[in-house]
């Protein structure tokens, strides 16, 4: 089990965290617990997007909100018209694949997917009847609201804070490169100063305030981005040490939130040109790798979710998640990695269940454990995908059966859900694994 190195995981975990509370404690004091739950899942809208630009975060967080809305209100209609469960699967499996390829054509990083089969299987579990669709639409509603409002708020004390993180990042690129380590690292270094200017640009474009000075401050991070650019192009066998370091110390310090500005003496107003956000949905909607992600995705969800029913399972759209999250892996060899961390992170989160869910804890000690928990599943998104879903794993539980009795024997049905979405989901990607990532199969054995 490899622990990767992250950064700057605090503040996107600290969001979630507030968003999570202020959904839960507000259902709470109102007195509808099960609704909480519900909302608590659109304020998991604030789980993605981690790192960009405010303006490019607003636009990406409405587009998943509306998804959640349309997956919830979709999957309670069905429940109440009472549709057969094989149509509810194919639908909600097909509205997943259609969320992948929108996710992917706008760049729109985070859980993905799964997050809207989850919304889907909770709007269908609460929907006894048409009267309850509206509530469920509210419910996530009001979430994703508070979650678009938690994750953009920083605008308003550090506007540039994720150009500052992008140029650090750059920087930390940069500095890290030796002579001897080969053009791999050199292009992902030259990508990630493109990755900052971008950043620099989205954040500087007037969409609050004009009056905060933004303009001088991204000068001097495209002048330090300018010297990163000139010590990434100096050759191999010249000494930068001297250049390394000072650009050392600047990354540090545009790593501090409370620094507004930077140390230096050089400006610059070169700027990446920001791609507004219909020229990247332009771009990202006619890639046919995508399309064909979407496809995958669509017919392993769908295809778990009958097996499960077939097999007799109580929760079939959960073997569906776990078939998406197998599919949301960037290649063959990642989803099958996924898949056995999946598996094994849900076995002992299902262990960890099956105690808490035991104590039969009222509303507010759930409420704290899923914040805790879902705290603790961002702070290792990053670093390792098991470690994460033994996190995550008591806290959907937990968050299902908030408002309603869930025994350990649910988290039993988790293990064996999932089961069937990983098994399904892997043969799906080695059936239909593209010719492009064929390449990756050699790394996989």
């Amino acid at each position: 089990m490899i622990i990767r190195p992250a950064d700057a995981i605090f503040a996107p975990a600290l969001k979630v965290a507030v968003a999570a509370t202020i959904v839960l404690v507000a259902g709470g004091l109102l007195g509808d617990q099960r609704l909480a739950g519900i909302a608590a899942l659109g304020a998991l809208s604030s789980a993605f997007g981690r790192y960009q630009p405010y303006r490019r975060l607003a636009q990406q967080l409405g587009v998943v909100a509306a998804a959640l809305l349309t997956a919830a209100g979709v999957g309670a209609l069905l429940a109440a018209a009472g549709a057969p469960l094989w149509l509810q699967i194919g639908l909600l499996s097909m509205m997943a694949g259609a969320a992948s390829h929108l996710f992917t054509a706008l760049r729109i990083t985070g859980p993905g997917p799964v997050i809207l089969v989850f919304a889907a299987s909770a709007g269908a579990g609460f929907a006894t009847s048409f009267t309850a669709v509206p509530q469920v639409l509210a419910a996530v509603g009001l979430g994703a609201g508070v979650g678009w409002l938690v994750s953009v708020a920083p605008v308003l004390v550090v506007p540039m804070g994720p150009a500052r993180l992008a140029s650090a990042r750059a920087i930390t690129a940069v500095v890290r490169l030796n002579g001897d380590d080969g053009e791999t690292p050199r292009r992902a270094a030259s990508a990630a100063i493109r990755n900052a200017r971008e950043a620099i640009a989205l954040s500087t474009q007037r969409w609050h305030s004009p009056d905060r000075g933004l303009a001088a401050q991204a000068a001097q991070l495209n002048g330090l981005l300018d010297e990163a650019q000139a010590v990434l192009d100096m050759a191999a066998d010249v000494d930068s040490s001297e250049a390394r370091e000072r650009l050392a110390r600047h990354e540090v310090a545009l790593r501090k939130i409370r620094s507004t500005t930077v140390s230096t003496g050089t400006g610059s107003t070169t700027s990446a040109p920001a791609e507004s956000f219909l020229a990247v949905a332009r771009a990202g909607i006619a890639s046919r790798s995508s399309v064909h992600q979407a496809l995958r995705m669509t017919a392993a969800s769908a295809l778990s979710g009958w097996v499960a029913v077939a097999l007799g399972l109580a929760h079939p759209l959960w073997a569906s998640m776990g078939a998406v999250a197998v599919l949301q892996g960037l290649n063959y060899r990642m989803g099958v990695q996924r898949g056995i961390q999946r598996l094994l992170g849900n076995v002992i989160g299902a262990l960890v269940a099956v105690g808490i869910l035991s104590l039969s804890l009222g509303f507010w000690p759930s409420v704290a454990l899923v914040v805790v928990l879902q705290t603790l599943a961002e702070l290792l998104v990053l670093k390792n995908y098991a470690l994460t879903t033994i996190a995550v794993t008591p806290m959907a539980l937990i968050m299902t059966g908030l408002g309603s009795h869930l025994g350990p024997e649910a988290a039993m049905m988790r293990v064996a859900d999932t089961l069937v979405g990983v098994v399904i989901g892997v043969l799906v990607a080695a059936l239909s694994i593209s010719h492009a990532d064929k390449a990756h199969l050699k790394q996989t054995i």
